[in-house]
């Protein structure tokens, strides 16, 4: 038995999609705070405009659409990402939404951990001592991941930056 199917039995993905959702649900309190606190100011009788000039209420109204926006697209990645289901991928699969990817970074000789998620993107998690990176398929290296497979090398330009990335496992 090789390296690669002994890592691959200790990768749970159930508890890693658990891991993800509980993330999410944190970020959907987090904006659900943020919105009531916006709220709360925008409608403070202490911030009634005393003369024109005076937008302390007019810009916390404006603040909190914001975050009622905020809010609203928390709960549709948290919904969205509940509803996907948990795929189990061979290392002889092919990058696709679901999958995550154990990849070595050229430049700094280490392996990162990613999830090809449909939402969420940037944010990260704590898994199994490891951080596992959520990025959807519209992000650069997420364009560059879909249909590769293991061994493929992927290369992706961050402004001036050139990052060079090889697939050491699909799970």
């Amino acid at each position: 038995m090789n390296s690669s199917s002994i890592n691959k039995i200790l990768i749970d993905k159930t508890i890693l999609h658990l891991e993800i959702i509980k993330k999410l649900e944190l970020v959907y309190a987090s904006a659900l705070a943020a919105t009531q606190t916006a709220i709360d100011t925008a409608t403070d009788k202490e911030n009634v405009p005393e003369h024109k000039y005076d937008t302390l209420s007019l810009e916390a109204s404006y603040l909190a659409h914001g975050q009622a926006q905020r809010l609203q697209q928390c709960l549709r990645d948290l919904h969205s990402f509940k509803e996907l289901a948990v795929k189990n991928c061979l290392d002889s699969d092919s990058v696709s939404i679901g999958a995550l990817v154990k990849l070595l970074d050229d430049d700094e000789k280490s392996y990162k951990w990613f999830f090809l998620s449909p939402v969420a993107g940037g944010l990260s998690v704590q898994f199994s001592n490891i951080t596992v990176q959520l990025i959807t398929p519209e992000s650069p290296l997420g364009k560059a991941l879909m249909r590769k497979s293991v061994d493929d090398e992927v290369v992706i330009n961050i402004a001036t930056h050139t990052k060079c990335y090889e697939i050491m496992s699909i799970y």
